[in-house]
């Protein structure tokens, strides 16, 4: 904030925050609900469940990858151009979708451009914007509004994209979607700051020194491994669960409003982690969260399958979805500062994704070869086991309680 009228600089910051949730809800709620096309994309073009699984696979790495790149870029020149890029990249992937009928032609399109597109219009880029706008008290809020606008586009897109599938076609839907991603692109430039913003690098002089010193730290490395958990659940999930819901015998908007449910229950969780960062060690609410998804993924495979039990585990399971986001951005933060935060949390992205590319390609594995989930929900759950414990031992500072000043 600048020293000249610190509460118009707090409003603007906010106003940018909103910004940044708006854009996030478009980038993430186009991509959540890829899982809908994965049927009838399957029924056009007869690549099958593995192929088709294979590309969003390599479209959870792809936008894993392009984070810490993405983050770098917007920390040296500013976040209005990399926003840019990433919206036009991610509409146009999503438009030339429908025009590939070779595996090799739909892990460009969904794989690579709609991917990258994607990547660079989410979490480092914009949690980063919105760090430097901010004091560090105020961080883990702006990070759960952004995290809350993921959350809703999920919810928004979710039954949006199955409305359109059924009006208009499979093709006709990604082709509206690229539209929408488009009508994002004036958010950028109230995302962007006002000019070059000079901060203190902690642990290095330039993105790739801060990258080198941060590898040599071990809590850097645990909450590298929760994360990468975090992202196997989420993306096998997010590409599997219409597939759960037909081997079930329950119908498509089933999964369509499980989806959505996420979506909806994890703005309330996104909104509560962010500001729990303010008042818990976020190394604890990461262990509670993972700890609770091993439950009730156990709960889960005990449950009949009805459509209320896939509801009930949707709103359970959204409460903790993304909510990882804005907890571990701020251990990154407090562990090396935030010049460099978009580099830095863009690289705990990549592990997530690299979890994200075993989630979702060998999930298809799974139903191509034993024609159910059933082995993979058992690894989700123990790794959702293990990522709880493996945060706990990270080196983060207690929370300092403010102390009142007699007046």
């Amino acid at each position: 904030m600048t020293a000249e009228n610190p509460p118009a600089a707090l409003r603007s910051a906010w106003v940018a925050t909103l910004a940044a949730a708006a854009i996030l809800m478009v980038t993430m709620g186009a991509r959540q609900s890829l899982g809908l096309f994965v049927s009838p994309l399957n029924s056009s073009t007869g690549l099958g469940i593995t192929t088709i699984s294979f590309a969003l696979a390599v479209g959870q790495l792809m936008w894993g990858a392009i984070q810490p790149v993405a983050g770098a870029v917007a920390d040296r020149y500013g976040p209005g151009k990399v926003l840019v890029a990433g919206l036009v990249v991610l509409s146009i992937g999503t438009a030339l979708t429908p025009f590939m009928t070779s595996g090799f032609g739909l892990v460009v399109a969904l794989g690579v451009l709609a991917a990258v597109g994607a990547g660079a219009g989410s979490f480092s880029v914009l949690i980063g914007a919105a760090a430097r706008r901010l004091t560090e008290d105020r961080r883990g809020k702006a990070a759960g509004i952004i995290n809350a606008g993921g959350s809703l586009g999920q919810f928004v897109f979710a039954p949006i994209s199955q409305a359109l599938i059924q009006t208009l076609g499979w093709m006709g839907a990604m082709w509206s979607l690229a539209l929408i991603t488009l009508g994002a692109l004036p958010l950028a430039r109230v995302v962007s700051p006002p000019g070059h913003v000079h901060l203190h690098a902690a642990g290095g002089s330039s993105p790739w020194e801060a990258l080198r010193h941060a590898m040599r730290d071990r809590s850097y490395l645990l909450l590298h491994a929760g994360f990468f958990t975090c992202g196997f659940h989420i993306a096998f999930l997010v590409t599997h669960l219409p597939g759960e819901v037909n081997l079930c015998g329950l119908p498509p908007t089933v999964a369509s409003w499980s989806l959505a449910l996420i979506g909806l229950a994890n703005i309330v969780g996104s909104l509560i982690a962010g500001s729990s960062t303010a008042r818990f060690r976020s190394k604890y609410i990461l262990a509670v969260m993972y700890g609770s998804r091993a439950l009730l993924i156990g709960w889960h495979l005990m449950a009949p399958k009805t459509e209320w039990t896939f509801y009930v585990f949707a709103v359970a399971l959204g409460l903790t979805w993304l909510a990882t986001v804005p907890p571990t951005a701020a251990i990154v933060g407090k562990l090396f500062g935030i010049r460099y935060l978009a580099t830095l949390f863009g690289l705990t992205l990549l592990s997530h994704q690299i979890g994200g590319f075993l989630g979702a390609y060998l999930g298809g594995i799974a139903l191509a070869q034993s024609g159910n989930y059933q082995w993979m929900w058992y690894a989700d759950m123990t790794l959702a086991a293990a990522a709880a414990v493996v945060n706990l031992p990270i080196n983060e500072a207690r929370i300092v309680e403010p102390v009142p000043v007699a007046t």
